[in-house]
């Protein structure tokens, strides 16, 4: 054989051997979850990427739905201890809060009691790579949340069955050092028309929205989030006012905020925020949500 025959062969199994570990993919990486508090699921190399700085408020900043927060925190408490909970559906009006009451809680949670409670978002398309996702986290000591913000599922849409299986469902079950929260505006995670067209088309209307609906079903506690009254949305603009410093009267700040959710069509925690955005912005003061 000649070197230059060789040297063909060699680029050969090469160029071969580049084109098998495309196929592959990445290598799986190295997780290590004492790297931070919270983590972004990558499914593509099976990644738990670290947050350094989470988008987060303090649990004090959020006004408004003192119910439904005492609920969670409970819930989350008792987890975070070793103890029974349950996984959680946050849903209802948009800009109540939801996500960002998931946040707060875990980081007040963890903090109150030192314990290795982990926070681990998975984006609501990648729903279908939870099974790998708890194969990571069941080895782990620490407990964790993962947690899906604005989930629901269309027509056509087979996740949901992903996500019955790790809630609940499997031989294997969902492991005990994990939790699943989600928030969503839908309460059964379907649009309306979608269950009313099954059930119209259907030659067991029932049948035909009970695998679906029976989704919801797998968490234990549903917490609703409802539109805000006057009342208390100047309580939340009250409660980020004296937070932050900002020097305008009680009056001033009132007919303020009354104006901008009138601008925005209605009243809710992201509109009281927004509208604290934009105060602190006029009056050159820094905020931080920690």
């Amino acid at each position: 054989m000649t070197v230059d025959t060789t040297a063909l062969l060699l680029a050969e199994v090469r160029r071969l051997t580049d084109a098998v570990e495309r196929l592959a993919g990445p290598a799986p990486a190295h997780n290590d979850l004492d790297a931070a508090d919270c983590f972004v699921w990558v499914p593509a190399n099976r990644f738990l990427q670290p947050v350094a700085k989470p988008n987060r408020v303090a649990l004090t900043l959020i006004r408004g739905v003192d119910h439904v927060r005492d609920i969670l925190h409970e819930n989350t408490l008792r987890f975070a201890e070793g103890f029974a909970a349950n996984n959680v559906l946050l849903w209802g009006a948009r800009g109540m809060g939801k996500s960002s009451l998931v946040k707060a809680v875990h980081a007040d949670v963890r903090a109150a009691t030192g314990a290795k409670l982990k926070l681990v978002e998975v984006h609501r398309e990648e729903i279908g790579t939870l099974p790998a996702l708890l194969d990571i986290l069941k080895a782990s000591d620490c407990r964790t949340i993962v947690f899906c913000d604005d989930l629901s599922f269309d027509h056509d849409d087979t996740d949901y069955k992903s996500l019955k299986a790790a809630l609940d469902g499997g031989i294997e079950g969902r492991p005990d050092n994990v939790l699943f929260y989600a928030t969503s505006n839908r309460r059964h995670l379907l649009p309306r028309t979608m269950m009313e067209n099954e059930q119209s088309t259907a030659i067991n209307p029932s049948e035909a929205v009970e695998e679906k609906v029976s989704l919801s079903d797998r968490f234990g506690l549903w917490l609703g989030f409802y539109k805000c009254n006057q009342d208390d949305y100047l309580a939340m603009i009250d409660g980020y006012a004296e937070h932050f410093t900002l020097g305008l009267t009680r009056e001033q700040l009132h007919r303020e905020a009354l104006e901008w959710a009138t601008t925005r069509g209605g009243r809710s925690g992201r509109v009281a925020w927004q509208y604290i955005q934009d105060l602190a912005g006029r009056l050159r003061k820094p905020l931080s949500r920690d």
